[in-house]
């Protein structure tokens, strides 16, 4: 493929690669691939705990979007439609390797706290502390229980909105917010028990 070919592939909107792909270009469908598959990784394998299991799981994910290309609905962005599959496969993933997923009860929050892990302009001594943070942060979000995880995972790693994070996971708006609120609690329970003020 020439540069300008592929150039002209990487302007296109993920609608008309789709469009494309049903239409039998493959490149369309390889672009969406290469547009998504590192996010889609990321997800899983902070879903999962195991890198080289989300390799298998992402390329069933994109396995599965291929095949259902054709029942995609352009009045959902295609994104919020990728990560469910994503969710849902990670999810049965984890069933068949018998890990738990537990289910939660709902409990009565509004759910506007906000978690603020980023800080604009960062100094490079910012930047090392900031490092450290996150791998914090990572090792506090690896001890909640799984649905709590993939809720945070889905709203601070990949920026996702409580209406996009509702369909992905098939849960109801309120519980949505209710289940980060009370992950939010828990985190910070687990900050101060590690030795952090929050």
């Amino acid at each position: 493929m020439t540069a300008y070919a592929l150039q002209n592939l990487k302007r296109r909107s993920d609608g008309e690669l789709i469009l494309d792909s049903i239409g039998g270009k493959e490149e369309g469908f390889e672009e969406l691939v290469r547009r998504y598959q590192r996010p889609i990784t990321g997800y899983v394998s902070r879903m999962l705990g195991d890198y080289e299991s989300s390799l298998d799981v992402t390329q069933e994910v994109f396995i599965k979007v291929y095949k259902s290309l054709s029942r995609y609905s352009s009045e959902y962005k295609f994104s919020t439609w990728l990560y469910r599959i994503a969710h849902n496969a990670a999810i049965d993933h984890m069933r068949r390797s018998s890990i738990s997923v537990q289910s939660l009860e709902t409990e009565n929050a509004d759910g506007t706290y906000q978690l603020q892990i980023e800080s604009p302009n960062p100094s490079p001594e910012q930047d090392r502390e900031r490092s450290e943070w996150r791998t914090e942060i990572d090792e506090v979000v690896k001890r909640l229980p799984e649905a709590y995880r993939h809720l945070i995972l889905l709203r601070h790693s990949q920026d996702l909105s409580y209406d996009e994070i509702a369909e992905i996971t098939d849960l109801p708006l309120g519980t949505v917010k209710n289940r980060l609120f009370r992950a939010r609690e828990m985190m910070r329970d687990i900050f101060i028990e590690r030795g952090f003020s929050v």
